[in-house]
């Protein structure tokens, strides 16, 4: 047996030492507060394949503007959008919020700019709703060049692949009315060409599964406000409580995809984003083991 001797005295920490220690504690803590509170706009990609596609297609899928201000002329979130060099953009609600406050024109620019240069698709969502103006709001849209889905669907051909783009407005437009329109888009859900559904609710999946939608885009879960990367994909989102299932990212659900934008809501929170950037999702849509 090895016997260790130590006859180091172990001294008490002197006060200045006591407070160096809270210091890098409390910079520490600045540090990773900062870098959870980081708002700079983000842009994920996910793949998506399909035995209906021989091309690919990249798509643009904006959620959850809320109406707030990326730069003079909105040109953060459009010059984002450009570098990307998508072919068409997918607008899924609350692109107009609620709030007075929040201009609605900073929505309005960028839909009408992303519009005069893509195919430009939207859908509602709550906060249209709650304005009490959804239905000038969607004329808004269309005035701007965008395609109002509200149960009903487009078909566009880009890059010589033929997509259907499918669109029901928010819930809150009436339980009944969002039925009847989810009916009638999923009727014409097309298995003979890519069919993507356009919806601003992630929560209400197992109704979207009832048809052949090869893939849904949805927002409306803000990432779940607070994330822990690698261990909460989120905190707490609208209609799905702590912890939700869908907050953000790509889900396979059988033979079909969602995929959940954190939306780019950020002044408009009452709750401040924590680890959890506001987003561009970029899908690229390509064929059956391109990826």
């Amino acid at each position: 047996m090895v016997r260790e001797i130590n006859t180091r005295e172990v001294l008490p920490i002197t006060k200045r030492k006591k407070r160096l220690i809270w210091a890098g504690a409390a910079a520490a803590a600045l540090v990773g507060l900062a870098a959870g509170l980081d708002s700079r706009l983000t842009a994920p990609h996910y793949q998506i394949e399909s035995k209906k596609l021989s091309g690919t297609v990249r798509v643009a899928l904006i959620t959850d503007l809320h109406s707030c201000n990326y730069g003079a002329g909105q040109r953060e979130l459009l010059d984002a959008v450009a570098a990307e060099q998508p072919d068409l953009v997918l607008l899924g609600g609350d692109i107009v919020d609620d709030d007075p406050g929040l201009p609605a024109e900073n929505a309005y620019t960028v839909v009408r700019t992303l519009a005069e240069q893509y195919s430009t698709y939207y859908v509602t969502g709550n906060h249209e709703f709650w304005s009490g103006q959804a239905e000038e709001i969607k004329e808004n849209m269309a005035s701007c060049g965008a395609a109002v889905l509200a149960g009903t669907w487009e078909d566009v051909a880009v890059n010589g692949q033929s997509l259907r783009i499918c669109g029901v407005d928010d819930p809150a437009a009436g339980e009944a009315v969002w039925t009847e329109q989810l009916d009638r888009v999923g009727e014409a859900a097309d298995t003979s060409r890519f069919t993507i559904l356009l919806t601003h609710r992630p929560e209400r999946v197992d109704a979207y599964m009832q048809y052949d939608f090869d893939l849904t885009a949805a927002g409306h879960a803000h990432g779940g406000q607070w994330r822990v990367p690698g261990l909460i994909n989120g905190l707490l989102a609208p209609n799905q409580g702590l912890f939700p299932k869908y907050a953000g990212g790509l889900y396979r659900l059988g033979g079909q995809t969602m995929v959940v934008s954190r939306g780019l809501a950020r002044e408009s929170t009452r709750i401040p984003r924590l680890f959890n950037r506001p987003e561009l999702v970029v899908l690229e849509l390509m064929p059956q083991g391109s990826a």
